[in-house]
């Protein structure tokens, strides 16, 4: 059993999202430049470029940053700020990548299925990747809030626990 109040969770989920949100933006200025100061204009991408340049330059590196924060730190910003702490049966970086890769499994999903939508004009295939994304989000986000232990697919493969500071 874990006592942690829904507030609490929806505190952490809100500055996470924000800190993600701000990322996001720095990004869009960083790659605004690239684009209109070094290419003169936007580019043609095929599918797969576009798909490794949102993974890599948004996925992989929110992915690794929440990683390093909840191994080093003992949670993501949102969680301290929450007052909560993610605690580990064996408290190994593999174990925080592995939480973190399940957890934001289902915005790549989001990424893939609607990027090949972009290039595929919304086929059977992109419209049952980006619903796979939104189910696995969904499933995560009432395990967290809802479970009597309140740890999602991703605690539970990796071992660890969210819990009140």
């Amino acid at each position: 059993m874990n006592n942690i109040p829904i507030k609490n969770r929806l505190i952490e989920l809100l500055v996470d999202y924000l800190f993600i949100i701000s990322y996001l933006v720095m990004l869009l200025i960083v790659n605004l430049g690239i684009i209109f100061f070094i290419f003169k204009g936007i580019p043609k991408y095929t599918e797969i470029q576009a798909q490794l340049i949102a993974t890599l330059t948004s996925v992989i590196p929110i992915i690794f940053i929440f990683s390093y924060l909840d191994y080093f730190k003992k949670g993501s910003i949102g969680k301290r700020v929450s007052g909560l702490k993610l605690t580990y049966t064996n408290h190994r970086f593999r174990s925080s990548l592995l939480r973190n890769s399940i957890k934001f499994l289902p915005w790549q999903l989001g990424h893939v299925g609607v990027i090949h939508g972009v290039y595929s004009d919304f086929d059977m295939t992109a419209i049952i990747i980006v619903n796979s994304g939104t189910f696995l989000g969904l499933v995560l986000l009432f395990m967290g809030l809802f479970r009597k232990d309140k740890r999602h697919l991703g605690d539970l493969i990796a071992g660890t626990k969210v819990e009140l500071q």
